[in-house]
Parts: C-alpha cells; structure tokens; sequence
C-alpha cells in the first residue's frame, strides 16, 4: 500500500527531481484550483516562506528548530528528501504519518482534479498545507521547490519572506544571469510584507530593493547590520558570537552555516517585533540541537571518524565554493572524493573548484537525471583529477574506506541524490528516530 502510493506519487506525476526539465512545471494555475479543492488550508496559520540558491533549507531547519524551542507548533515543508519521502513534511520536527499520506493520496485518486494534472511537487505542496492545518500548527516555515515566482508554493501571503542568496543554476527555468534569477526568487516578495535578504551585492541587491519598493515591503539585509560577530570551531560546534544572543553553539558546523545563522537570528529579531514569542533561552535551544528537532542531514555531516567521512549535500559552483573552502581547513594526511552529479549542473564549473591532490571515486546515483559516472571521469580528467569509476555509491564508499587510512578524510558529495543513497545505506535515519 505505501509503495503504491509513493509509486503513484513519482512515478505517474510529472516530477522535475525524477525527470528533469521534462518535470518541470511552472505556473500557479493549479496550485491554485488544488487550494480551492481543499479550502485554502494554508489561509489557518502563519507562515515564513524561504527562496534562495543555497542554504535555504539550513535556514528553514533552523528557524523551525529555533520556534519549536520558543513553544511554536510549527510545520516544516522542504525538499528534496534524503532517504523517506515523509521528511518533507514535519511537524515539531515528527514526519507526516505513511498512513495520512496514504489515505490523503487515496482520496485524491478517487476525485482528482479536472481539468488539470498535477506535478508531483503540486500535489506534495498541497499535501503539505492541509496536514499543517489538519495538525492545527502555529506557523509554517515553508521553502521553495525551485525558484520563487512561479513555485508551487507561491500561493500563499506569508507573515516574513526569507531569501538566502543568489548564484547560477537552474539558468534553463530561472534566467541567464544573476539579475534575471534574483527576479524571480523575488516573486516570493509579498505587498506589504517584510522580506530578509542573507546576502546580496551589485545588480541582485539592487534587484531586491526595487522589488520590495515597489511592492511596499519593508526590507533588511542581514549583512547590513550582522547579528552574528565572529564564529570559530570548539568542541565539535561552530561557536557564534552575537549581538543580542551571547554566545550561540549551532549544531551546524560547516563555516557557510555563519551566513545562514546570521539570516535567521536576523529573521528572529524581526519576529520578536511582530509579538512572536522568542526567548533568548529558546534561541541557544534551537542552535544547539537542530538536527534532533528537525532531523536535518547532509550538511557537512560527520558520519565516520576513522577516517574522517563528511557527507555534503553542496551541489552547484557557489555551494561547492563554500564547501572546498571549509574543506581547507580540516587537517588529514591524504584526501579520497566520492563524488557524483546531476547532469543539468554546470559539472564542469564545479570540477574547476575541486582540488587535485586527492584521490576521486567517481560514481552515479540511481536516477535517470545523474550524469553517466563515465561522462563523468572523462570530465574529470579534463580538469586533471584522477580517479576510477563505480557503479553506484555505496561501491564508491567502500573502495575509499578500503583505500584510507585512520588519519584520512573521506569526502562525500557532489549531489542529494548521491548522499540519499549513502544514508540510505547506512541506515542513517534510523538513528535518528
């Protein structure tokens, strides 16, 4: 029964992370008829809506953390999934039930639509709104499939729009350059609603600005006025120090999570003078223990100590940037890269950015969207980066854990769907309950 219904959901619904351009789906036309079919549920609560290039989802996790910790139900929609179709829909951190999906999934077939086919991501969306109300939460924290304009989630009027950052992907659905994508991760701007930006310079700050002008939204870049001061490694946690929070240990140690804390601290301020309930105490809570309460993976996850296995969700030239920045400054004696991709990335531009003192295992994840891993390695070598090909990751893991030694560091990335495959493996969301 469960695997119908994951079957009937991805596999007979058009689906971008399945098929690629031909999943994509632009447009609010049926989003909105499937609203009106179930009453406006997303009209029952508050929401926080949050677009970006990268960090989206550590931002969405962590505010979610940060409100669960203030006393907030809150209801938490994001994707893409590592392992379990259900993460991503939560609420106070707990997976949407395989028995309300299942049932909701099965009402839906019996009076479908007319006059439309939804996507899957339409339907999840929707799927997403009515459990939140269904579950009577308090506010939702809700992030964007791709883009912002014409996202599925784009019906709704949140109380605060959050956009991380821009940077070059998706260029075939979003526009050439950095303005044209800044324009339509703006369509997420509300009239009259306040926005944060977490980073934005030249043409796209000014993209921003104009939008929120125009719209009569008030808006405030976070690095303008940085909540966070400096941030450093101690204990196995990334160590904030802020303006209004003391000392914050975040969970999240990747140094690229210091952009994100800092937009979401900044969002809390915000909230605070919009009469949320925000302790000081729940704040440090939300931080310290945001995996536990959302059941975030994939960012720079230490999943193995001897050797050193880190697992990196980064998957485009601006997060992979971010990713081999922090990579510098982990000490080991020899590098192993498990690495795979998606074939509409600009692989290329991010094979520049991988260093070539290390040892690559090149493989593919199991969905027809990966780049072949021997495309892959004929890449690779173009950019002088050497390594043997595996058919799948969990083959490519076990060559670079045979291969390392205790003092090594095994890195494993390039793309969700490589890690989903390895956490899957590993049976990694098992632990976390």
């Amino acid at each position: 029964m469960w695997e119908d219904t994951v079957n009937y959901l991805f596999n007979q619904r058009p689906a971008f992370e399945r098929q690629g351009a031909a999943g994509y789906k632009p447009g609010l036309e049926t989003s909105l008829a499937l609203d009106k079919m179930y009453n406006e549920p997303h009209r029952h609560y508050r929401i926080i809506h949050i677009a970006g290039t990268n960090g989206k989802g550590s931002t969405a996790h962590l505010l979610a953390s940060c409100l669960q910790a203030c006393g907030y139900r809150v209801g938490l929609f994001t994707s893409p999934h590592m392992i379990d179709f259900r993460e991503r829909i939560r609420v106070n951190g707990k997976k949407i039930s395989r028995n309300y999906v299942m049932r909701w999934v099965a009402a839906y077939r019996k009076k479908p639509l007319e006059g439309h086919e939804p996507s899957f991501f339409e339907l999840t969306s929707t799927m997403a709104f009515d459990y939140f109300a269904w579950r009577n939460v308090n506010i939702a924290v809700i992030e964007t499939g791709l883009g912002g304009r014409l996202d599925s989630t784009n019906i709704i009027t949140p109380e605060l729009s959050i956009i991380t950052n821009i940077g070059l992907e998706h260029q075939q659905f979003l526009g050439n350059t950095l303005d044209e994508i800044a324009l339509e991760k703006a369509g997420i701007i509300k009239h009259g609603k306040p926005v944060i930006i977490g980073h934005a310079t030249g043409v796209v700050h000014d993209v921003f600005a104009r939008e929120a002008k125009r719209l009569y939204a008030d808006i405030c870049f976070a690095e303008d006025k940085p909540e966070v001061t400096s941030a450093k490694h101690v204990d196995g946690v990334l160590r904030l120090t802020t303006n209004n929070y003391g000392t914050v240990d975040c969970e999240l140690t990747g140094d690229y999570q210091v952009e994100n804390a800092n937009t979401v601290l900044t969002a809390l301020n915000l909230l605070k003078s919009l009469n949320y309930r925000i302790k000081d105490s729940a704040i440090h809570e939300g931080f310290a223990h945001v995996v536990e309460k959302t059941g975030l993976m994939g960012r720079w996850m230490r999943i193995d100590d001897k050797p050193f296995t880190i697992a990196e969700s980064a998957h485009n030239v601006a997060g992979m940037t971010q990713a081999m920045r922090q990579l510098k400054f982990e000490e080991y004696d020899n590098l192993h890269m498990v690495m795979g991709f998606m074939a509409d990335k600009d692989v290329n531009g991010i094979l520049k950015l991988l260093p070539k003192n290390a040892t690559y295992y090149f493989t593919q994840a199991q969905t027809s969207r990966a780049l072949p891993v021997e495309d892959l390695s004929k890449l690779a070598a173009q950019h002088r980066l050497k390594g043997n090909t595996y058919e799948n990751v969990v083959e490519a893991l076990e060559a670079a854990r045979k291969a390392a030694a205790p003092r090594d560091l095994i890195y494993v990335g390039g793309s969700m769907y490589v890690l989903a495959e390895l956490l899957t493996a590993i049976h990694y969301d098992d632990k976390l309950g």
